[in-house]
């Protein structure tokens, strides 16, 4: 029996994408347990001979951890919009068959199709008008309308996957709409909702054009604005803006690494099978 020869192209080819990936990682990581002049000395590649936390224990009290909290907030509140509104409508687009569903349905998509730049002096006066100017509800709303019409594509399709069989079957045996939904349809959709969650979670944490338009205080503050707390006119603290950048991007990483198998199976389209 022959053996298979080792590709060393293919290798080489994943040493060079291990150096793009983890580069900047590292240059990142050491930057963070780096005083400033350190860091000004030695320069990015340089491994720190001194480590401290200085950094990390800086941003937190200097009122990055309010930004944080303010971020956490939007996040849950927008995820839980979206998976309190999406699943339903999905469901109801497809078992339904009548034209005014599908209508609305494509009009519900157009969303995909206008950014939010194109909208946002007209959002910045509803928000004003409503009086959540400077409020968190007044950047959770925007940011869950218009992370829900690719929610919406993606759960749809998701669902489409269920055989009709399973539907015709749970009909047979009395069951209702409603426990059609909640025994046979979530079950099987979960990883399309997991990859909805993944998707408003990512939309809210990195939001940046609604909070910086909507919001004027320090108390409304994110994170994605709070980044620029480290910019001055003397320059820019390099190790504590990546220290608050670490800080930023943990929670998400979380999410992503409980969620990535859902996640790439919804987006394939495959989560009902």
């Amino acid at each position: 029996m022959s053996k298979s020869r080792p590709n060393y192209l293919a290798g080489f080819g994943s040493l060079v994408w291990l150096l793009v990936v983890g580069l900047p990682l590292y240059v990142m990581l050491v930057a963070t347990f780096q005083s400033r002049p350190d860091y000004a000395a030695n320069g990015p590649l340089a491994f720190p001979e001194h480590f401290t936390l200085d950094n990390y224990v800086n941003d937190l009290n200097s009122g990055f951890a309010q930004y944080f909290l303010n971020t956490v907030i939007v996040t849950v509140c927008v995820v839980g919009i979206v998976v309190l509104l999406v699943p339903p409508l999905a469901y109801t687009i497809v078992r339904s068959r009548g034209r005014a569903t599908t209508t609305v349905f494509r009009l519900f998509l157009l969303g995909l199709a206008i950014p939010s730049q194109a909208v946002i002096v007209p959002m910045f006066f509803v928000i004003s008008e409503a009086g959540l100017y400077d409020n968190l509800i007044g950047v959770i709303l925007p940011t869950a309308a218009f992370a829900m019409p690719v929610c919406a594509l993606i759960l749809t399709g998701v669902m489409r996957d269920i055989t009709p069989d399973l539907y015709e079957a749970m009909t047979m045996d009395g069951a209702s709409p409603r426990r059609v939904f909640f025994q046979l349809v979530l079950p099987l959709s979960k990883s399309g909702v997991s990859t909805i969650v993944v998707f408003s979670a990512l939309q809210a944490w990195n939001g940046f054009l609604f909070p910086l338009v909507l919001t004027q205080s320090v108390e409304t503050k994110v994170i994605t604005l709070g980044l620029y707390d480290f910019q001055t006119e003397r320059g820019v603290d390099t190790p504590g803006l990546l220290a608050a950048v670490v800080l930023s991007m943990l929670p998400i990483l979380i999410v992503y690494l409980f969620a990535r198998r859902a996640l790439v199976q919804g987006l394939m389209g495959v989560g009902g099978k």
